[in-house]
């Protein structure tokens, strides 16, 4: 059973580090919506658990507002949906995703590094390094340019040099006690060096000298070079997600 405080703490840190310009609140849920990139930036999830039987009525409004919008219906499933979302979300045709995996662990891995610089922005070197990660799709690439102006929590845009290049990246939202990692992308030439871990350790210390104690990632479920990164850096399973798909 998934520690709800743990899970709480991280959504809400997810929610403010991937900012979007449209956003409204139907009882317990928070939809978002930008350019249809992102999944997270483009969804509606809840951040309460209990009872609602107001529910079917409620989807059928998110269904109307995404519509409305230009975009896919599309909610993210966590361990803080109410009773019967699932089952109600496949009555009406939805599909699933893959699972998501989110990590947790301490900040106390923190380490500085030289090779590090943060960029303070998705600079034109940044969104370079990004564009080398496949599924960094125009819509994706076009939020997180947009990003900084909608962002009111602490951000950072990491780059890592080696050789004289720009080999590797992540950017990094810290807020509510809680220090996210995003966007870890490492050119192919570069790959298997440990630069990976680098960034990470190096966006723990920069969100723990802003007070960050708790250091989370989102994985794919099926990306086992990824989850094995986190591991190597201190985090642990804290709970999973999925998608539900509207055609």
């Amino acid at each position: 059973m998934p520690d709800l405080a743990l899970v709480h703490a991280i959504e809400r840190a997810t929610l403010s580090a991937l900012p979007a310009p449209r956003q409204s609140f139907d009882g317990p849920f928070v939809i978002k919506a930008f350019h249809g990139g992102t999944g997270r930036g483009n969804a509606a999830a809840s951040l309460d658990p209990s009872p609602d039987s107001a529910l079917p009525a409620r989807i059928a409004r998110i269904e109307a507002m995404y519509r409305r919008l230009g975009l896919p219906p599309r909610f993210r499933s966590t361990p803080l949906d109410p009773a019967g979302l699932g089952e109600l979300l496949a009555a009406r045709g939805y599909r699933q995703s893959e699972d998501n995996v989110v990590f947790a662990g301490s900040t106390e891995v923190a380490a500085v590094d030289a090779a590090v610089r943060d960029e303070g922005g998705p600079t034109e070197a940044w969104m370079a390094l990004i564009a080398t990660a496949e599924y960094q799709v125009p819509a994706r690439q076009a939020e997180k340019r947009e990003t900084p102006g909608l962002l009111a929590a602490a951000g950072a845009w990491l780059i890592l040099r080696e050789d004289g290049e720009d080999a590797a990246c992540l950017s990094s939202v810290a807020g509510g006690g809680c220090c996210g990692i995003f966007d870890l992308v490492t050119r192919p030439e570069f790959r298997r060096r440990g630069h990976g871990a680098r960034l990470i350790r190096a966006a723990a210390a920069w969100g723990r000298a802003l007070g960050a104690t708790t250091l989370f990632a989102h994985v794919a479920g099926s990306n086992a070079a990824s989850r094995a990164l986190q591991e190597s850096c201190g985090m642990r399973e804290a709970y999973r997600y999925r998608y539900w798909l509207a055609d």
